[in-house]
């Protein structure tokens, strides 16, 4: 019996060896969680024998239990690399058709051939899809889909309006509007650019050149004349002032010259802007339609409907300070935005400690992707354990809870980070000598074993 004894307690210090050998071993492994072989003594008796004189029947492992304590971050230059502050796993499955899912605490994420977010192993990162203002649609497990970057470009957006502000030079010549040319810079006074896009997110260049009045300037000394061109073809103001300054027919280059039409700004003695006509500067549409109007400096493909409105931010109130201005110095630009995108390309990736992902393209937009799930359990230590530093949900751990990271008990994603093994280098050391003493121990008593045995066979 004292052999069986002494022997339960080799594999016992053996198993605690074996345990600690593992946990020295995966110290540098990420998302790794250390191990604990626990031990539960054997005692078996008989109903009628007699307790107080039985001696135990050695040792038994009861479990080797999988510690699940927070490690340690280290932070990367890779937003890909994923780290989970407090509770939860990610989920991955290993082929975009599978339900077989896995989790894990370590993030070395990558894009895959298809900018398929994977780890190391190849499986895929699961996430909830969103709505456009990134907002999860469902948080369930049976929900999840496979992240994937989207490697298409960013959706142009035609030009709708432009704002601009500048300072009309008040000390300039004023010319006759009827004589403007605008190849002939000695006919207006100004001009400036701004880059605009169309439906297709093509780039086109819209001029807008000023006169000075000179039709009227007893009762308007201060009235500016505003014509438009987009990339040299003329466009015409809806509404605007027929001055006698004439362009091609779009329809019919060859035939008669139609009017261009132009808008005026109006300016008091202080130099401030008073009015504009029309009341709404707007272009008429840059293609052409059916009947033939428009101004035909559109290319085919595009939306020919489009118009750009020209937004001077004229304040009935006079509250608006940053209106044009007609004071004495040079003409400057302080303002030209317009609300067009070009086709943009995919720029970066940010991944918030909400798990949402965003990309970013290189025409300044960025739209919501998915959202990187988490997945936590009842018990922790009933996850059945994988290779690759996964595990698989079990009876005992109970079924996985799908959430969102910083909500309820879920814990935050970092990005930029990875969470190295809770292995403690230096406990797992003396650890290690303490199970090498115990396994010594044990091996001693059973030479001693062994040497009772031998005498009790030499007896004659």
């Amino acid at each position: 019996m004292s052999f069986n004894i002494a022997l339960s307690g080799v594999a016992a210090a053996q198993k605690d060896l074996d345990t600690t050998a593992n946990n020295i071993a995966n110290v540098n492994t990420v998302g790794f969680k250390e191990s604990r072989a626990e031990f539960g003594d054997v005692y078996a008796a008989s109903l009628l024998a007699g307790g107080k004189t039985k001696v135990g029947d050695g040792v038994l492992t009861q479990e080797v239990a999988q510690q699940f304590t927070q490690g340690s971050l280290q932070f990367t230059n890779t937003s890909l690399d994923l780290a989970i502050t407090g509770n939860g796993f990610f989920a991955t499955v290993p082929d975009l058709t599978s339900r077989d899912t896995s989790f894990t605490r370590a993030g070395q994420f990558k894009l895959d051939e298809n900018n398929f977010v994977v780890n190391t192993a190849g499986d895929h990162l699961l996430g909830f899809p969103v709505n456009p203002d990134g907002t999860s649609s469902s948080v369930a497990l049976s929900t999840t889909v496979p992240v994937r970057i989207p490697d298409s470009s960013g959706s142009p957006q035609p030009t709708r309006e432009v704002t601009m502000r500048m300072n009309l030079p008040a000390n300039d010549e004023a010319l006759n509007p009827a004589n403007f040319d605008p190849n002939d810079t000695l006919t207006y006074n100004a001009a400036t650019s701004v880059t605009v896009y169309d439906s297709l997110g093509e780039s086109h260049i819209m001029t807008y050149y000023y006169v000075k009045d000179n039709t009227d300037l007893t009762n308007n000394p201060n009235r500016w004349q505003m014509y438009a061109t987009v990339d040299d073809t003329p466009v015409n103001i809806n509404g605007g002032n027929d001055l006698g300054v004439t362009r091609a027919d779009p329809a019919n280059p060859t035939g008669p010259a139609v009017p261009w039409t132009s808008a005026s700004l109006n300016f008091n003695t202080s130099g401030d802007f008073i009015s504009q006509s029309p009341a709404t500067i707007q272009t008429e549409i840059l293609g052409l339609d059916a009947g033939g109007n428009g101004a035909n400096a559109l290319g085919g493909g595009a939306d020919q409907d489009q118009q750009i409105t020209i937004d001077f931010n004229l304040d009935p109130t006079g509250q608006t300070v940053n209106e044009p201005t007609q004071y004495a110095s040079a003409f400057e630009v302080t303002s030209l935005e317009q609300d067009g995108l070009p086709v943009g390309r995919l720029t970066g990736v940010d991944i918030g400690p909400d798990g949402l992902v965003r990309a970013t393209f290189s025409n300044g937009t960025s739209e919501p992707v998915v959202r990187v799930a988490l997945a936590r359990f009842s018990n922790e230590q009933g996850l059945t354990q994988k290779s690759n530093t996964q595990w698989k949900e079990s009876i005992e751990s109970g079924e996985a809870l799908a959430g969102e990271a910083t909500t309820g008990t879920f814990g935050e994603i970092n990005s930029s980070a990875l969470e190295q093994a809770n292995v403690n280098l230096t406990t797992e050391l003396i650890d290690l000598i303490i199970a090498q003493r115990n396994f010594q121990a044990n091996s001693r008593a059973l030479e001693i074993n062994n040497q009772l045995n031998q005498t009790i066979l030499g007896i004659r």
